[in-house]
């Protein structure tokens, strides 16, 4: 269920994406095809009551609604040899993950690994928040997520754990690719099963009063100083 500018517009582009329902209002759907040309599905014109009765009045949908299958994913084994990867730790709150995403589309980040348990489903408020980012970053799902650390530290990955009270800066890490960095929850943090899986658990050094980061932030921060160089 993707709903609003972004993820609507993304989606449709993606031939990828196997879509079975579109519900527009007459000038959404003008915009879409003034945008995309001939669209991959008909809609149906709607008014936007018929969009709110769907999601409740609150969903920012801008007249699109979009229903779908999800995106096929790779395997661990299907990764490239110089990924960059996320590996989100019972990182609940969809509106974080849904940010995360759209930061590691920006990033050209290869997926994000994450639990079938205790993480947010792609659709609905992530797929909002991500703004058009799921169409780009394939979410990895794992049974466990400690040994899909151990199967990637097996085939080269850095594993970088994001720790606020880690004795080392990220910027003194110099982590080569394939690398993946692991962010805990907010206020929990890394498990201690998964923190033993890290090589090394690195904190982003902050000099304000203030010693923490909303998770997304920090995914933004640490994506940007592990950036390739341009050129």
């Amino acid at each position: 269920m993707l709903y609003g500018w972004h993820p609507v517009a993304q989606a449709l582009a993606n031939t990828e994406r196997h879509l079975h329902r579109l519900l527009a209002t007459e000038n959404a759907l003008a915009r879409l095809t003034e945008e995309l040309g001939a669209l991959r599905i008909d809609a149906e014109l709607v008014r936007p009551s018929a969009i709110n009765a769907l999601l409740g009045p609150d969903a920012v949908h801008q007249g699109l609604y979009l229903e779908a299958d999800p995106l096929p994913a790779p395997g661990l084994d299907d990764l490239p040899d110089d990924a960059l990867l996320l590996a989100l730790d019972q990182i609940t709150d969809p509106h974080n993950v849904g940010a995360i995403v759209r930061t590691a589309a920006a990033f050209g980040v290869a997926g994000i690994v994450t639990t079938a348990r205790h993480s947010p489903n792609a659709t609905g408020v992530l797929a909002k928040s991500a703004s058009g980012g799921l169409e780009h970053v394939p979410l990895i799902v794992v049974r466990n997520l400690a040994e899909a650390l151990i199967e990637l530290g097996a085939r080269g990955f850095t594993r970088i754990g994001l720790d606020s009270e880690a004795e080392a800066a990220l910027d003194t890490v110099g982590a080569r690719r394939p690398v993946v960095v692991v962010l805990g929850a907010e206020g929990k943090g890394l498990r201690q099963r998964t923190r033993e899986c890290c090589d090394v658990l690195a904190r982003i050094a902050l000099t304000g009063e203030i010693r923490s980061l909303n998770v997304s932030n920090a995914a933004a921060i640490t994506l940007y100083a592990l950036r390739r160089p341009e050129g």
